[in-house]
């Protein structure tokens, strides 16, 4: 019996004149997840992507399983082929859902017929469908408000697809149809949740890493390209720049007022990150600040770093508490390595009475003291580029 994956997309059914573009991006985006899993042929037609197997032993739980993590994809089935006539439909449908069936106690027949010239209408096929499965399975009875199954026949161009399933997929819209962003990604709980977030909405991202050996480790390092990893399974193709950042921290720590370290710090991170955005196209900036969250994250300190920036700064998780971002992380699988004890440098040099309301003038005269240009020329002369892939 052959079995097929029908898409339902979400959002871009509301996209008007730009929609075919949209989902020309999904179906690439698809064949990109698809990419090394069992051969498969992907086509549009009447509102649904199909997705057929090449190959007859191909692993159906593996395809789905990609295809779950493709942003733009709001819900998707398993679903059985037959042939377009009621002999056919009612075979494959009893063949294909009778352990389903056989556990069930209620069910209902729904029918979208969107071939018109099939002979049968949509409630002439639920009457005749419902009837067959009825004289087969003589446990069941029908409800058609609250089913334990609801049995599908979908008659479209293509075929006659039967599914009793509805599977929910990873929503939002095909990445790189919003343009490109850089993510800050430290090795916290926050920043992968936030750069999933954005991808979630069609970014496609870059991120910014920064490194200060021998105060961090190659291990923290290696968590965050495994955090990226993560990610990647619904991002696609990210591309890591790990800045070199010792340098800076050091002349911070020396020639800046402690309760300021943390600010500083954070406005040279934009300062380079705003560089390595421009120079690889990006629109934005992403960051994992939750307000109020630590003391860099008051309104009075997010002000002040933005200024150190003049590119737009998306914070996805601005207004989330941590219970909120955590159950995100669990989801997509971030968060055991998020919590490993590997530090990054944002706790390099933490000072114990940090600004919570940092005053711009005196923050940036610290800063034209200090004299820190030099510095961030050789930290993007000297990146270190690691390609992520799925």
């Amino acid at each position: 019996m052959k079995e097929i994956v029908l898409i339902k997309v979400g959002e871009i059914v509301l996209k008007g004149l730009n929609r075919k573009n949209f989902e020309s991006m999904l179906i690439k985006n698809m064949k990109n997840a698809l990419r090394g899993a069992d051969r498969c042929k992907i086509t549009s037609s009447q509102s649904t992507i199909r997705v057929e197997p090449l190959d007859e032993d191909a692993d159906i739980d593996e395809i789905c399983e990609r295809i779950s993590k493709v942003f733009g994809i709001v819900a998707f089935h398993r679903a059985a082929v037959a042939e377009k006539n009621m002999d056919s439909i009612t075979e494959v449908a009893l063949k294909y859902l009778e352990e389903t069936l056989g556990g069930a106690s209620t069910f209902k027949v729904e029918a979208k017929r969107s071939d018109k010239k099939f002979p049968l209408k949509s409630p002439e096929i639920c009457r005749e469908l419902g009837g067959i499965i009825l004289q087969n399975h003589n446990h069941l009875s029908v409800d058609v408000h609250n089913p334990d199954v609801q049995v599908t026949v979908e008659v479209r161009d293509l075929g006659a697809y039967i599914h009793a399933s509805v599977i929910k997929g990873a929503g939002g819209v095909p990445v790189g149809s919003s343009g490109n962003g850089t993510i800050l990604i430290s090795g916290g709980i926050d920043s992968p949740v936030a750069a999933w977030m954005m991808a979630k909405r069609g970014l496609r991202l870059n991120a910014v890493h920064f490194a200060s050996p021998p105060y961090t480790s190659q291990r923290a390092e290696d968590k965050v390209v495994r955090l990226l990893k993560k990610v990647s399974a619904y991002a696609g193709n990210i591309t890591m720049y790990t800045v070199p950042f010792t340098e800076i921290q050091e002349k911070i720590k020396n020639d800046c007022p402690e309760e300021l370290f943390t600010i500083i710090m954070r406005r040279l991170m934009m300062q380079i990150s705003q560089r390595i955005a421009k120079d690889t196209n990006s629109s934005c900036l992403i960051t994992g600040e939750s307000l109020g969250q630590v003391a860099s994250q008051t309104m009075p300190a997010i002000v002040t770093t933005d200024e150190a920036s003049d590119m737009v700064v998306f914070r996805p998780l601005i207004g989330m508490d941590k219970e909120e971002i955590i159950r995100i992380s669990r989801k997509i699988d971030t968060f055991d390595i998020s919590i490993e004890p590997y530090e990054d440098c944002c706790t390099v040099f933490t000072p114990k009475h940090p600004r919570t309301k940092p005053v711009l003038k005196y923050v940036k005269e610290a800063e034209e003291k200090a004299g820190f240009d030099e510095m961030i020329e050789r930290a993007v002369s000297n990146l270190k580029i690691t390609n992520i892939t799925p």
